[in-house]
């Protein structure tokens, strides 16, 4: 497996969970997480607090998207070994299944 396609997938995995946690921060309509921070929120204010979550989960959405396609582009590039525009015919692909027994193999 290709080293930067594996340091990709786990940026967006760290990625990803950031965003969870952040999300869950956010004050929303039934209070979320965030009111629990008194500290956070006498020092910023409401208001900043909400502002700079929603910026960084903006920011990490965008991380998100520009590193999902990059992972794609490298995802391409790892030699496995299988060529996927190699033909193949029908006879190789077809299963053996077991003949079943006729009348005439019956009567022997």
């Amino acid at each position: 497996m290709n080293a930067i396609f594996t340091v990709l997938t786990i940026l967006v995995v760290i990625a990803a969970i950031l965003i969870t946690i952040v999300v869950l921060l956010q004050n929303g309509k039934g209070g979320g997480l965030a009111s629990n921070f008194v500290a956070g929120n006498q020092t910023f204010g409401v208001r900043q607090t909400a502002d700079i979550l929603e910026k960084i989960t903006w920011g990490l959405v965008a991380f998100i998207i520009v590193l999902s396609v990059a992972t794609a582009f490298t995802a391409g590039t790892s030699k496995s070994g299988i060529d996927i525009t190699e033909k193949v015919t029908a006879e190789e692909t077809a299963p053996a299944f077991p003949v079943a027994p006729t009348e005439q193999d019956a009567n022997l």
